[in-house]
């Protein structure tokens, strides 16, 4: 089946967004409702953008970000690993992306390489950072051989029951 990538309007989607997160992140349904509110608001944040990917109609993978603002809550838990490790500068002028999530019965088909090398693509930052599950995954695995690098790591989120990894890469990314 083909997969159609293309722009996303979240705020008109997002339950069914949160259904691919829920099934690819292992979510229940009192962190997707507490998720939801998290998506809405970020879509109202200035230059927030989204991308989903289709097939045969249904939604099987989405990726949305925005311009860094040390203000938003991510920044302000991440900033103190980022100045520890010398990297706090990561957090001006760069693109983050928030969220990238495929359903796992449509991974390891590129949808996610091609999610995060459209959004940013078209960021006007020099580079993009993001967090991701501090552990070697196929998430990992993918923004390694986009150029994305560890910032810091074993950052502690509130209530997340895993330690983090902050990645930074220039734009634009690496094309394998």
């Amino acid at each position: 089946m083909d997969v159609v990538i293309g722009p996303l309007d979240l705020s008109a989607h997002v339950d069914e967004a949160l259904q691919v997160q829920a099934v690819a992140f292992g979510l229940g349904p009192d962190e997707v409702a507490v998720r939801r509110q998290i998506v809405l608001r970020h879509m109202t944040y200035p230059g927030a953008r989204a991308l989903g990917a289709t097939a045969g109609g249904a939604l099987v993978g989405f990726v949305y970000g925005m311009p860094n603002d040390r203000t938003h809550w991510w920044s302000t838990v991440v900033e103190p690993y980022l100045r520890a490790q010398g990297h706090e500068d990561w957090l001006d002028d760069s693109f983050v992306i928030t969220e990238l999530h495929v359903h796992p019965g449509h991974q390891n088909r590129g949808i996610g390489r091609s999610l995060i090398t459209t959004i940013t693509d078209s960021a006007t930052e020099p580079r993009s950072i993001l967090s991701a599950i501090d552990t070697e995954s196929p998430a990992r695995a993918l923004y390694r051989s986009l150029g994305y690098r560890d910032l810091a790591r074993q950052v502690l989120f509130p209530s997340a029951a895993k330690p983090y990894a902050v990645m930074g890469a220039p734009l634009p990314l690496r094309r394998r």
